[in-house]
């Protein structure tokens, strides 16, 4: 690792209106001519606040890297058919400017599918209106929404390649673990080539899948944890004389609800990155900082069984969530000074933490109460599932929670057929009665006098965003649910997604009142935390509270489940202002009456990646 490598003279300002771009040539990369190796890392625009992303880049530059990647979101993108949003947190042409100006290249990936650990692997959930989708193959459904998202996303994109960081490209991802269409992966690829995109094109797999990726015209590129005898020479086998790129080597892992807190050593890590750069290869690290997946962004994994991805996009990755420097962060700009030989940046200094201490949520409102002034239910004779409501202009709703009304006489055996997604809590008239999932698919209903109401609360725990199962991530009932064994007919359904104009006028309805001694859900609590000085991150607490969702001052920090791992939310010093800041949590069982601001986030009980 001695050999020095020196690129300071090689910036995108320093290159601006550049002709050559990136090449191969020999396997080896050229930068405008120039001998060139890729040290990245991964950061995602749309799971950082925008005032951090400068923070960030720096230390991606302390660190001794000189290129950025970036997945591109096309769910929050176009969250409604036709409506683009590219805005505040969203605004990736003032993201990927933000690169160049403080040195860094950029290789972008913009999918349409990103994996990710995100919903449906950023695929808008409207896709799933039509029953015969076929996702990430040349049907027509999916190519012709495809080419109305590029048509707009190039625009933003297009204009930053030669006058801009943009130095790479990629084509979809990961497609050889997926492979239902021959044709496909040549459609991305033109689709990019149209619309104007110039900058090298690459793939990205993992080994088993590299050979079924590739596409030509593109640079196969692979991803791996741990450096197996072979694989970069595997690489040779499927491209001859081409430069050997890690798109993604994987410095953590992602968390499961129910499951640890996963990490990674560190000094196997920085040995097996050494190891990478021997052979001359160019490396990306996934993830660099992997940020928070706010909101009911999450995605999921459906192996053996349904499993959700926590909040926390942590990852044990080089920053922590927070953007806190971790030991990977000193070992790795060490290893990278000694191959770069010159002095690299100056570390930023950290923002300190806040402890603001026990916060009271002094007021509550019933979910039951909230339905009739908030929320006109739609009226079905059958269960309609989540994605083909009537709402968001007949977009059909994304994210949260459905509930189901009907009318039962008596009891007896109340059995899904395996059609809740993905959690239920069933209710007769507003008394809980329990829940209904993937294991747990037939309940029983008590006798009663007269006609009641049975109540379905269904959640949407997240999409899976990896693996064959993709065309299924329908959500809420997806078919009929029986009552000695007669399907239910003749549903209200209520709309229950959470934005942000719903939780304002929350705040206005009346009925809210003082929490008593002992309350249960679902219900939405609030308080607030008075802040003096000039807001800091801190971390929240939900000790004894059991399933929800917490918003701060609008915004939606995401989900907590008492079963872990994740203990503490991660709350942005940016999304709180001085004075009074308004605390809302959707609790859907029981409730405790505090929560704590700690200063130290706490993922749960570790365990080492084998």
């Amino acid at each position: 690792l001695s050999s020095r490598f020196n690129w300071s003279e090689l910036t995108p300002l320093g290159l601006w209106g550049r002709t050559l771009g990136l090449q191969t040539e020999n396997s080896q990369f050229l930068l405008e001519g120039m001998p060139f190796r890729i040290f990245g890392g991964s950061m995602h625009y749309f799971r950082v606040p925008r005032e951090y992303w400068e923070d960030r880049m720096l230390k991606m530059k302390a660190c001794g890297l000189n290129t950025l990647t970036t997945y591109v979101p096309w769910n929050l993108h176009e969250r409604e058919r036709g409506k683009f949003d590219f805005s505040q947190n969203l605004d990736l042409g003032a993201f990927l400017s933000l690169a160049a100006k403080n040195g860094l290249w950029v290789i972008l990936r913009p999918g349409p599918y990103i994996c990710s650990e995100w919903d449906l692997g950023g695929l808008p959930s409207w896709l799933l209106q039509d029953p015969e989708m076929q996702l990430r193959t040349t049907y027509k459904g999916f190519t012709e929404a495809v080419d109305a998202y590029f048509d707009r996303l190039m625009r933003v994109v297009v204009p930053l390649q030669a006058r801009g960081p943009i130095i790479a490209v990629q084509v979809e991802n990961e497609y050889g673990s997926y492979a239902k269409d021959p044709n496909y992966m040549t459609y991305v690829k033109m689709a990019l080539l149209k619309r104007g995109i110039v900058e090298l094109l690459m793939t990205s797999d993992n080994k088993n899948g590299l050979s079924f990726g590739l596409v030509e015209g593109a640079l196969a590129t692979v991803n791996f944890q741990k450096l197996e005898p072979g694989i970069l020479k595997y690489l040779d086998t499927v491209q001859r004389d081409q430069p050997k790129m890690v798109m993604e080597y994987w410095t953590g892992w992602f968390d499961n609800w129910g499951g640890p807190h996963y990490v990674f050593d560190a000094d196997e890590m920085v040995t097996t990155v050494a190891s990478i750069l021997k052979t001359g290869a160019s490396i990306n690290l996934y993830m660099f900082h992997g940020g928070t997946n706010f909101g009911f962004m999450n995605g999921a994994l459906e192996a053996d069984e349904y499993k959700s991805d926590v909040t926390s996009y942590d990852y044990d990755a080089v920053l922590t969530e927070a953007g806190d420097y971790t030991s990977k962060f000193f070992k790795l700009r060490q290893l990278f000074s000694v191959i770069i030989g010159h002095p690299l940046p100056l570390p930023p200094m950290i923002e300190s933490k806040a402890s603001y201490g026990a916060i009271l949520l002094h007021q509550y409102i019933s979910l039951w109460d909230v339905l009739p002034s908030l929320l006109q239910p739609m009226k079905s004779e059958f269960p309609v599932n989540m994605e083909n409501l009537h709402v968001n202009d007949s977009t059909g709703q994304s994210f949260g929670y459905v509930l189901y009304e009907t009318v039962i006489f008596g009891g007896g055996q109340l059995h899904t057929r395996n059609h809740v997604r993905d959690r239920a809590q069933v209710f007769v008239n507003t008394v809980y009665v329990g829940e209904l999932d993937y294991n747990t698919v037939e309940l029983f209903i008590p006798e009663g006098q007269g006609f009641r109401q049975l109540k379905l609360l269904v959640e949407n725990r997240g999409r899976v965003n990896y693996g064959l199962a993709l065309n299924e991530q329908r959500k809420g009932l997806i078919g009929d649910v029986f009552l000695n064994k007669t399907p239910l007919r003749n549903f209200k359904i209520y709309s229950l997604e959470m934005k942000p104009a719903f939780m304002e006028s929350l705040q206005q309805v009346s009925g809210w009142s003082s929490v008593p001694d002992y309350f249960v859900g679902p219900a939405f609590f609030r308080g607030r935390l008075w802040i003096e000085q000039q807001p800091q991150d801190t971390f929240l607490k939900l000790q004894g509270w059991e399933k929800g969702v917490v918003f701060v001052n609008g915004q939606n920090l995401g989900r907590y489940w008492k079963i872990g791992p994740q203990e503490t939310l991660y709350l942005p010093g940016p999304w709180l202002k001085r004075g009074d800041n308004e605390i809302v949590i959707f609790e859907e069982r029981t409730a405790g009456r505090i929560i704590q601001s700690v200063d130290i986030p706490y993922l749960g009980r570790t365990q080492y990646v084998d």
